[in-house]
Parts: C-alpha cells; structure tokens; sequence
C-alpha cells in the first residue's frame, strides 16, 4: 500500500553521506489474495483475512478451509471431469493433508509438487496466474494508486469481473504452447498427459 521496496540487499554509493533517516512502518498494510484460474474465467478472489479484515498468513489449514468452504463451492456448477489441478510447491499446498483433499476431486488430475505430476521448480512462466493474472492484475488495481485496504479489494474484485472468459481461454490457449516448447525443450521430460483436455 505504501510503495515500500525491501531495500535489504539494495546498496547506493556516493561521496556524502545524506544524513537522511526514512521510517517505515515495519509490516506494511497488505492484502492476501487466491484467485483460480481457468480457460471460462476467474475463479474469485478469496481474501485470506481474520474477521476484522487483516490480511493473515496462509497456512495449510486456512488453505484447506479455503478449498473446503469457497473452491468446492465455486466448482459445483462446473464440469470438472477433465479439468486439472495446478498449484506451486508452497509448504501449505502441498502438505499431505491438502493434497488428499485435491486427490479426492481430481482424482490422478493434481500438477503440483507431490502431486500426480511433479511441477518443475522455478517455472514461473508455465503457470497462468504467474504469467498473465498477477501482473495484470497489479498493473490495474494500482492505476488509480488506492489509499486503503479496502479501496485496494475493490479494485481487486472490479478489475477480475472485467476479465472475460475469451482472454482467459486465450490464455490457456498461449500456456499449452508454453508446455510444448518447454517439452521440446528439455527433450520431453514433462509427462504427455498434461496436454489432454
């Protein structure tokens, strides 16, 4: 919310020395947001927050009643049948907990680490909310430089109803090249299956 940058391992040089003190505030306010991303559209957002509304630590718990209470629900309407899971490899995730309550819904369809097929480490660009949805949505919900949290949700919530469904499939479109020429790429060590619909 406030710019802040982590300048922890940033160093600037010069002859003088300004003496200049800045204060920041030590936890910065923030936003802890889920969204599910599929070639129909946006799944979300979930905000990960207690009841007065502070953003709070995703843990393997809160990430299961998430699942439980909000993704479940969202996915009755839908046809799931040959639908895939993919997630990154964060601790929360990929707990044997979270996994068997994956397992349970996409059966032999979870792309995750520990699950049916192994996600590569580092591929940030074979994953669709890493590659199209959060930097969009940063670029938008920033435009009008929000003053709060609550300003900086709503922005967040308009700006994922305004993605309609043909960018979205668009997108799976552009992440199935990706994992082809990821294959070829490294001689085809991803698993075929990945790319049947």
């Amino acid at each position: 919310m406030n710019g802040y940058v982590n300048k922890q391992n940033c160093r600037i040089w010069d002859d003088t020395n300004p003496q200049k003190t800045h204060q920041n505030k030590m936890h910065p306010e923030k936003v802890t947001v889920w969204c599910g991303f599929w070639s129909g559209g946006i799944i979300g957002p979930y905000f990960f927050q207690n009841e007065t509304g502070i953003a709070i630590t995703v843990n393997g718990e809160r990430y299961r009643s998430m699942i439980n209470n909000f993704f479940w629900p969202k996915l009755d309407d839908m046809d799931t049948e040959d639908m895939w899971f993919q997630q990154d490899g964060a601790t929360c995730h990929t707990s044997r907990a979270t996994m068997d309550i994956l397992r349970e819904r996409f059966e032999g369809m979870v792309i995750s680490r520990n699950g049916d097929i192994n996600w590569p480490p580092r591929s940030c660009d074979l994953t669709p909310l890493d590659f199209f949805l959060w930097g969009y949505l940063k670029s938008q919900v920033y435009a009008n430089k929000p003053q709060t949290i609550d300003a900086l949700k709503v922005n967040i919530i308009n700006t994922i109803k305004q993605i309609q469904p043909d960018l979205c499939n668009k997108v799976i479109e552009n992440w199935t090249t990706r994992i082809r020429a990821t294959k070829q790429s490294r001689g085809g060590h991803l698993n075929d299956v990945i790319f049947h619909k």
